[in-house]
């Protein structure tokens, strides 16, 4: 059952956990997410790499496997879907009406969201179309 829940909401609960939890620290959510650490690669520059570099990469991430998952055909990808959308109203929600959430990082994460469930449609009605027309014997 866990598998039909969209794997970006990771990226959105913990953002909102940091957003919570750190206003209950009295921590400032853009002081959070500026913080950084750098890497020296191999040419010499130093890359800054902030918190919200990497909730942005981790969502990323898993819009990836997001969109992998999508190109299955079972009742569980379907309610996968459904639950992308929800995903998206509720971070696009937060983002326009909660303090804490009116970030670049967030507002790239809330696009995942809609990428995601837009991917998922997509990819789910092509591949039943194929599904259709192997079927029925058309080249």
């Amino acid at each position: 059952m866990l598998g039909a829940f969209p794997l970006i909401l990771v990226v959105v609960v913990l953002y909102n956990v940091m957003v919570f939890g750190g206003g209950a620290t009295g921590h400032d959510t853009l002081a959070l997410l500026s913080q950084s650490f750098t890497v020296h690669v191999f040419s010499g520059d130093v890359w800054k790499i902030s918190l919200a570099d990497l909730f942005i990469a981790a969502a990323l991430v898993l819009l990836f496997v997001e969109t992998v998952k999508a190109a299955r055909t079972s009742q569980r990808e379907i309610l996968n879907h459904a639950f992308s959308l929800l995903t998206f109203t509720g971070a696009l929600v937060e983002f326009i009406a909660l303090k804490g959430f009116g970030t670049s990082a967030f507002f790239f994460i809330t696009a995942m969201c809609l990428f995601d469930t837009i991917a998922g449609y997509t990819i789910s009605i092509i591949a039943a179309q194929r599904n259709v027309n192997v079927g029925q014997g058309d080249a």
